[in-house]
């Protein structure tokens, strides 16, 4: 149970009878603790698989600036990545997080006419922004969708590789999330994680909302994912990449 949840309890037992010293001085330092500048670090710490960091990103002509400046190509080396990913012509690959569609020309030109590119997000203004981008810069392939925060809308059984860049910590209830995302994955499908190395750096958020390749890799196994390759060439973060486990025989 959560901190907040503890105190929502124990004050309702308060306010409808009498309770022991014991309890009350529990209740206070419930209090305390929740008032502290570091109750949402404690608890997250008790709380396998949840979002280290919950932003809203309906500012889209901030989050432009953050995610397109251009001095981001010197780190982030998307050719690179696309070339590491191995993607063809013909392939359906979902931008899982797609942002502002920083990786979406790169993408685009990779599965070529015959593929497809989903960028799925969360947020209405960016999905917004992303079919503005597709019909600007002529993206025929690219395919916006508005998704749930449990739910990536992708059809079942169809992609070939799913890319998730500076995502997988805003993800809640990462466990049951990415069990349930075996099923949108194509028979040979991958999922590639890349994320903030958990160290301070010159870009990206601070160290205690990033989580450590390790974890991930620990996580990833525990939803039935076994890690297939890592690359170590981008300065800043991690990247890897998952296939599911095959499911035990009938």
């Amino acid at each position: 149970m959560g901190i907040q949840r503890l105190i929502n309890a124990a004050a309702t037992l308060c306010f409808h009878r009498p309770v022991p010293p014991a309890v009350a001085q529990t209740l206070f330092a419930l209090l305390v603790l929740a008032g502290s500048p570091g109750d949402g670090r404690a608890e997250q710490a008790h709380e396998p698989f949840a979002a280290t960091s919950h932003r809203r990103f309906d500012d889209v002509e901030h989050w432009v600036k953050v995610f397109d400046d251009p001095e981001r190509d010197a780190w982030q080396r998307p050719a690179l990545v696309v070339t590491e990913l191995g993607i063809e012509h013909g392939m359906r690959v979902a931008d899982l997080g797609a942002g502002t569609g920083y990786f979406a020309a790169t993408l685009s030109e990779a599965v070529g006419e015959s593929g497809a590119v989903f960028a799925v997000e969360t947020e209405p203004a960016l999905v917004a922004h992303l079919l503005a981008r597709a019909e600007r810069d002529e993206l025929t392939n690219l395919v916006p969708v508005l998704a749930s925060t449990g739910n990536p809308r992708l059809p079942a059984a169809s992609i070939d590789l799913l890319l998730i860049v500076d995502t997988f910590h805003h993800i809640d209830d990462r466990l049951n999330y990415f069990a349930d995302l075996r099923q949108v994955l194509a028979p040979g499908g991958r999922v590639a994680i890349i994320d903030w190395k958990k160290e301070k750096l010159p870009v990206g958020p601070a160290p205690d909302h990033k989580l450590a390749g390790e974890q991930v890799v620990r996580e990833m196994q525990q939803a039935q994912y076994e890690l297939a390759a890592q690359f170590d060439q981008l300065p800043y973060q991690y990247f890897l990449i998952f296939r599911p486990r095959p499911r035990p025989a009938d």
